[in-house]
């Protein structure tokens, strides 16, 4: 058990001296002053860093999700357009393409952007919940740590 604890706060130690020569290299020539990092500093760092790369996460998604949302505006779009209302218009469910009157197309086209403009809203609130957990956290970590951390995002 007490090798569990040595290993444990080497293991603390090397990351201390990781976030230290990460935040010196990270801000240029600033001295770097000897703040102690503790275990609950860690999990905020470790807490921002996940919630940050899931809001990428769920941004990409949301984009994606838009894109389909306008292919089904712009299918509605040309759907309105035909002039033969007896043709059957070939609909997507599933893997099979399934011929529908213009009319039920247009009522499944209206359906599935409905659907996916409540999950666009819903993603788009959880993004909002996390910015507001991340604005928490730098406040926090800002406050300790000053300019030996960085916590803004690469616009690489």
């Amino acid at each position: 058990k007490a090798v569990q604890q040595s290993c444990s706060a080497e293991h603390r130690c090397s990351k201390i001296e990781e976030v230290k020569m990460a935040a010196a290299t990270m801000k240029g020539p600033v001295a770097v002053e000897d703040v102690v990092v503790t275990f609950e500093d860690q999990q905020k760092i470790n807490k921002f860093a996940r919630n940050t790369s899931r809001m990428g996460e769920l941004k990409n998604e949301i984009e994606s999700k838009k894109k389909t949302l306008q292919n089904l505006q712009d299918a509605s779009d040309e759907l309105m357009m035909l002039d033969d209302d007896s043709l059957l218009v070939p609909y997507q469910i599933g893997g099979v393409f399934i011929g529908h009157s213009q009319e039920e197309t247009q009522e499944m086209l209206e359906a599935a952007k409905e659907a996916l403009e409540q999950e666009v809203k819903g993603l788009e609130e959880r993004v909002s919940e996390i910015q507001q957990v991340l604005g928490d956290l730098k406040v926090q970590l800002y406050a300790k740590f000053g300019n030996n951390i960085n916590l803004e995002a690469d616009e690489s």
